[in-house]
């Protein structure tokens, strides 16, 4: 759902800055009120389609899970030390207490915005209340006491006695405009948006464009039935009242008087400048194999992490087994079949008969399984990595088999990571004890080392792990049905700091 709204919001941004930089300032008034409308529409739509011949054509990209390399300044023999973690466990179960956080949090923000949007609609009704009601065809007119205010909402026009009749009668030409182009559908289209998104400032924005918008609309319509002269005057000869309410037509609206006077001395635009409309089409497009693709990224990440965790379940049933195990000092019937079944989940259809003497063979595979990190390998929507006719090569590791060319692929990123790395940041920065970076990059279709993400404990860790990859040489590209293609790694490094 974040990276849904997140999305929507980068989506809206665009869509403004098009608008803005090319269309604000013609004159296509009603093409840009449905410009206006459509597209933040088309925000929350676009995010929402896939489309799967726009992923078929699109190059996948493979990931490859690297060996862990471990960065120490202790003796190799750390090697066989377990693997602990525990940053890991907090970090998610304090971002999953956030989840309930966040909504709660957005339904405060709802209810606070339809209180405000309630109490805005009782001001309009006291405002009708208070006034003397005449109805004509399709309008309702509220003449307000010892006042100067002039707005309309839907097919009533308030406006207040104290204006002049001269001035009443401009006015009555602006607002009859407003009602009978809608617009009061168009602003409590966008309140609504504001109550459910009112934490997206963009939508503010676009209420924003449509009010000043429509005011351009009634102005270009209502000055055919007066001069300009007389229009001037009623905007600029005084200061009138105004009622502060974001979704009603307001005559005198001081912060637009400007704008409305520019825009009514502009010639009207060219017919050709039309052809700006034009640019949805690219931007569309771009927005939709962005989306079409992002899913395939995010089931990616999914898909890892859910390998992740089960390699970790292994690992710990591998271990709580072998306690079991030392502290009986034999072989239960119950072990044993809690053993059969390990097997089985790591690929084995069979378990070895093991008598209580063979606790080093147990132990022996126990070390196998909670390694076996390799054999978890994620799958790209179903289809084995295997299936890569040609993986990418390492420069030291021409001229030798598949297999070989993986294993000499990651001896020597590990290799290479762990000469590269600072071992002395942790000192410098006061962390001890192991540190866990994980690193993610691509081998492009050329063999280039691109798109390299890295997630540490500290940002020190972060710019080390980005500089010693950027240093890693270009490869030979991976190969798939005869053409190259773009080939990701994911590579945990830990750094075991002496404390």
């Amino acid at each position: 759902m974040i990276h849904y709204i997140l999305q929507i919001i980068a989506f809206q941004l665009l869509f403004l800055v098009i608008y803005d930089l090319f269309l604000k300032k013609e004159t296509f008034f009603n093409w840009n009120r449905t410009y206006l409308l459509i597209t933040p529409i088309l925000s929350f739509l676009l995010p929402l389609i896939k489309l799967d011949f726009i992923r078929q054509n699109i190059p996948t990209a493979y990931i490859i899970q690297l060996p862990e390399v471990l960065i120490t300044d202790f003796p190799m023999q750390v090697h066989l030390l377990p693997e602990v973690i525990i940053a890991s466990e907090s970090h998610l179960s304090s971002y999953i207490s956030l989840i309930p956080v966040l909504g709660y949090l957005w339904y405060l923000g709802v209810i606070t915005s339809s209180f405000l949007f309630i109490y805005k609609i009782f001001k309009i009704i006291n405002l009708k209340r208070s006034g003397t009601k005449v109805h004509t065809k399709n309008i309702t007119l509220i003449s307000l006491p010892n006042t100067t205010i002039a707005f309309s909402f839907f097919n009533t026009i308030y406006i207040g006695t104290d204006l002049s009749e001269i001035k009443k009668t401009n006015i009555l030409f602006h607002e009859k405009i407003h009602v009978k182009e809608y617009h009061s559908i168009d602003l409590i289209f966008f309140e609504i948006l504001r109550i459910l998104f009112w934490f997206n400032p963009l939508i503010y924005i676009y209420q924003n464009r449509i009010a000043t918008l429509q005011e351009y609309i009634a102005d270009a319509k209502a000055i055919a039935e007066t001069t300009k002269k007389e229009y001037y005057q009623d905007l600029l000869s005084q200061v009138f009242q105004t009622e502060k309410i974001s979704f009603i037509n307001t005559f005198f609206n001081h912060s637009l008087i400007k704008n409305r006077l520019v825009m009514l001395q502009k010639s009207k635009s060219k017919k050709v400048y039309q052809l700006k409309y034009l640019l949805l089409i690219p931007v569309i497009s771009s927005m939709l194999i962005y989306s079409s693709c992002s899913e395939d990224s995010r089931i990616l990440e999914e898909k890892t992490t859910q390998n992740e965790t089960a390699q970790k379940t292994l690992t710990q049933r591998a271990e709580t087994l072998l306690v079991k195990i030392n502290s009986e000092g034999k072989f239960t019937k119950e072990n044993k079949e809690l053993f059969s079944a390990l097997m089985k989940d790591v690929g084995n259809s069979e378990a070895p008969d093991l008598e209580p003497e063979d606790l080093e063979v147990f132990q022996s595979l126990i070390q196998a399984i909670s390694k076996s990190k390799q054999s978890t390998q994620p799958k790209k929507d179903g289809v084995p990595f295997v299936e890569l006719d040609i993986v990418p090569i390492h420069p030291n590791c021409k001229g030798l088999s598949s297999e070989e060319i993986k294993k000499c692929f990651s001896q020597n990123i590990a290799q290479f990571v762990g000469s590269e790395f600072n071992i002395k940041i942790g000192e410098n920065i006061g962390l001890s004890g192991k540190q866990r970076i994980y690193a993610r990059f691509k081998v492009d279709k050329t063999g280039k080392v691109v798109d390299i993400q890295v997630r540490g404990p500290h940002p020190e860790f972060e710019k080390e792990a980005l500089r010693v990859l950027k240093g890693l040489p270009n490869m030979e590209p991976g190969m798939k049905d005869g053409a190259p293609v773009s080939v990701l790694y994911s590579l945990p490094i830990v750094f075991d700091i002496k404390e």
